[in-house]
């Protein structure tokens, strides 16, 4: 099979009044541009006559049992016959007339060349209000804080290029609507050349309703780009939690504070241990999260290292150890002072800023011991040094490892 220069990929599910005139448009675009190329119509199950007027109009159409967005996508991108892949929905709204931006972008060898509507125009009656206003805006900010892509001001447009060998590589697989988030956080992650050219958006030509699902489809790339960023949403958040909670509780394990008119005594102690254990587990979940990810062709960071290193099995166990060691001997303390007064009547606020920062401790140290045990688990099985230095590809990762920090 010839390899093509570029494949423009349609999903499609019910576009009967608009894919035939897509599929000419972007037909008509190759042939001016003197670009070799094909249009593929991923089907996802249209029971309108959606697949015969795409062949008929010249595409070429495949069959995608799975539903969803990202599932005729991702089906698409795999029988693609172009090196570059420019995807764009089959409803008439994005302008497949024009597409020499995208394969002059794809040309200057940028992986991935995303549409901006917003400097391009939006026609009126093309986005409602609230995507235009509110939803597109606030992922689009919260995708660039996360990951580092100013280069991106339109984070979710539908029409976008890329050079299909470089996508396939990232090992994409969200079926729904979220494909359009994983594309660019996942090639933003891996270090991809990105970019963004102009682009136009105009109400869709169909009648029926759109697919998309306002609130249920913000959900999920809101819920994507967080949990794609377990530094910025887990770590240092718990990082922040746990050096008051700590601060606190050393200050308050010996007396009480006062603030102008305002005393802490133990029961702002009991609150500072829990932000302790409340900032030290969202630290082990994000390092967690982080060996999820790099097991997975997602680079954690150089910056992590200490973190991904207090995870190994053997680090963690020590660390767990010295912890619950150095909690029981201050719970053993508290037990001495009052065996001194015959085990009788005591003074809590004395004996309990002995045993609320000796029990947070021992729960720390289980806590972190059964971090580094999870940890084990997740990166069983992959590549240790001497296999990544027989494989240079391989990503370096020794039970937990405190390198796993090079990209596949």
């Amino acid at each position: 099979m010839s390899r093509l220069e570029v494949t423009v990929l349609l999903p499609c599910l019910d576009e009967a009044e608009t894919v035939g005139l897509c599929v000419e448009k972007a037909l008509g675009s190759l042939r001016e541009l003197g670009v070799e190329g094909e249009v593929l119509v991923a089907d996802n199950g249209s029971t309108d006559g959606s697949q015969e007027i795409a062949g008929r109009s010249g595409a070429r159409v495949i069959s995608v049992p799975e539903r969803g967005y990202g599932a005729a996508l991702l089906a698409g991108i795999e029988d693609a016959r172009g090196r570059y892949v420019i995807m764009a929905d089959a409803d008439d709204s994005y302008d497949l007339a024009n597409l020499g931006s995208f394969v002059g972008a794809l040309r200057e060898c940028h992986d991935v060349v995303m549409g901006n509507r917003f400097r391009g125009g939006i026609s009126q009656g093309a986005m409602p209000w609230l995507h235009r206003y509110l939803g597109n805006p606030v992922l689009s900010w919260l995708g660039r804080s996360l990951f580092g892509l100013k280069e991106v001001g339109d984070f979710h447009c539908g029409i976008r290029g890329f050079d299909r060998e470089r996508i396939l590589a990232l090992d994409l697989s969200m079926p729904g609507m979220e494909f359009a988030s994983e594309l660019i956080v996942r090639a933003a992650l891996s270090g991809y050349d990105i970019t963004e050219v102009p682009t136009t958006l105009r109400p869709a030509g169909r009648t029926r309703p759109s697919h998309l699902r306002t609130w249920r489809d913000g959900w999920r790339h809101l819920r994507f780009l967080l949990v794609f960023a377990p530094r910025k949403t887990l770590i240092y958040p718990g990082a922040v939690f746990a050096a008051i909670g700590l601060l606190g509780s050393i200050l308050l394990a010996i007396g009480p504070r006062s603030i102008g008119s305002l005393t802490f005594d133990i029961n702002a102690l009991a609150y500072a241990c829990i932000g302790v254990l409340v900032g030290v587990q969202m630290m082990l979940l994000g390092g967690l999260a982080t060996l999820y990810g790099s097991a997975h062709r997602m680079p954690p960071g150089r910056g992590l290292r200490p973190l991904l290193a207090a995870l190994r099995l053997e680090t963690a166990a020590a660390i767990g150890l010295i912890a619950i060691l150095v909690g029981v001997g201050g719970s053993a303390a508290a037990i001495f002072n009052w065996g001194s007064v015959g085990f009788g009547e005591l003074d809590p606020r004395g004996t309990i800023r002995i045993v609320l920062p000796s029990a947070t401790l021992v729960a720390l140290g289980a806590l972190w011991i059964f971090t580094g045990l999870a940890g084990s688990l997740i990166t069983l099985g992959q590549p240790t040094r001497r296999d990544a230095r027989s494989d240079p590809r391989s990503v370096r990762v020794e039970d937990a490892s405190d390198e796993l920090v090079e990209q596949r």
